[in-house]
């Protein structure tokens, strides 16, 4: 699929079964998160003004790190969302917000496959720190069908020791 092929994402998305505790078992490396997190987690729940408040843990060295950011529904598509991590007063700054885009979810809401139309960030997400080798494949090779590089995939470890 050539890359200015537009990112299919999720018809229908229930923004509500989406909410609540996600964990990351694989990732494309980004600045924003360093190779060595592990327990990596994302916390969402619906604001009072529609928007998503996303709060995203990991382990570092050790410590919990911890980023806090709202999220809102692109082009009245619950499946595309725009998500900034900058400071409130600052978040209605242009280009201050990454694509969040939902592009494969399991019937039942356990795994979610989320990435950028520019297939530069992917995380394969799940409701459970470990997922079966099976479907972690199914969803990989699901982004790869839509023009992902998972050349560089980083495997997200957890330690049993959760940050949600």
């Amino acid at each position: 699929m050539p890359l200015t092929a537009e990112l299919k994402t999720v018809t229908d998305l229930k923004l509500p079964r989406y909410l609540g505790t996600w964990y990351e078992i694989a990732r494309l490396p980004m600045r924003h998160e360093p190779e060595g997190c592990t327990d990596v987690s994302a916390h969402y729940r619906l604001l009072d003004n529609g928007n998503v408040h996303v709060h995203n843990r990991c382990r570092m060295d050790g410590q919990v790190e911890e980023a806090t950011g709202e999220a809102c529904v692109v082009d009245n598509d619950s499946a595309r969302l725009a998500v900034s991590f900058l400071p409130k007063g600052l978040r209605w700054l242009p280009f201050t917000k990454g694509d969040y885009w939902v592009i494969q979810i399991a019937p039942d809401y356990s795994v979610s496959l989320v990435g950028s139309p520019d297939r530069r960030y992917l995380w394969l997400l799940s409701r459970t720190p470990q997922l079966d080798a099976t479907v972690q494949d199914h969803y990989l090779a699901a982004a790869r069908l839509q023009g992902f590089d998972l050349s560089e995939l980083i495997q997200t470890p957890h330690t049993g020791h959760p940050t949600a």
